[in-house]
């Protein structure tokens, strides 16, 4: 079987600040988005964007349109607060996720609801359907994978390691795998250098998983990992 793995370093996304002297608002895109491109950055299966938000109590992204993709948000630090179109509300902290069907079509706004405030938000193409908004617990158990969330073009899984000391975890199969280094670092594998939060891999392969596909951390570190399977 031919396995590829794609490393893409968290210090070269795109990183985008609000124009003039603004501060408190700071984004990393991991694929093209708006005016920044790149044909060779264009996304991983049904992921369209892999963000990472840094904002202060207060900043945040003013009433805008959605449609077409599932939003799923993964808080770091801080808060961040929902409101859309179709009167629904809510607010994300870590050990949650913020799932946002977005359908035929919804207008939102999110901001940062507390200092500090840090998240991940992917979108995943495919959603259809009426919009609707949810916010999940999600206990995530060391050196285990805890199903996060599951769509029908995939799952986000949370895997914790290395708190107690090094460890290592297992990847569970897919034909795509994308595993981003939420925090923490993970050390030198078969599959990849070294890498840091904001960094990440993406692995095309069949559904039997190579036993070289075990990554290891020797410090406390959170790792998210979608997998999708192409055949469905």
């Amino acid at each position: 079987m031919t396995v590829t793995a794609q490393i893409r370093r968290g210090n070269a996304r795109f990183t985008e600040r609000p124009p003039g002297l603004r501060p408190g608002k700071i984004t990393w895109h991991t694929y093209s988005f708006g005016p920044h491109y790149d044909p060779d950055r264009i996304g991983f299966g049904p992921i369209v964007t892999y963000d990472e938000h840094l904002l202060r109590s207060g900043e945040g992204f003013d009433t805008h349109h959605h449609a077409g993709v599932t939003i799923v948000t993964w808080p770091l630090a801080g808060e961040v607060t929902h409101t859309d179109s179709t009167g629904a509300t809510g607010t994300v902290a870590p050990g949650q996720v913020g799932v946002f069907t977005t359908g035929d079509g919804v207008d939102h706004s999110e901001f940062a609801s507390a200092a500090g405030t840090r998240f991940i938000q992917v979108w995943i193409a495919g959603s259809t359907g009426t919009p609707a908004y949810a916010v999940h617990d999600v206990a995530a158990v060391e050196g285990e994978w805890t199903e996060a969330v599951r769509l029908d073009q995939g799952t986000l899984r949370v895997g914790r390691v290395g708190t107690a000391g090094p460890a290592e975890i297992t990847l569970p199969g897919g034909d795509l795998r994308h595993l981003h280094v939420a925090s923490g670092a993970l050390l030198r594998s078969g599959m990849a250098e070294p890498l840091t939060a904001g960094d990440a891999f993406e692995i095309t392969a069949g559904e039997d998983l190579p036993p070289e596909f075990t990554v290891s951390a020797g410090v406390p570190t959170e790792l998210l990992l979608w997998t999708f399977d192409q055949g469905g």
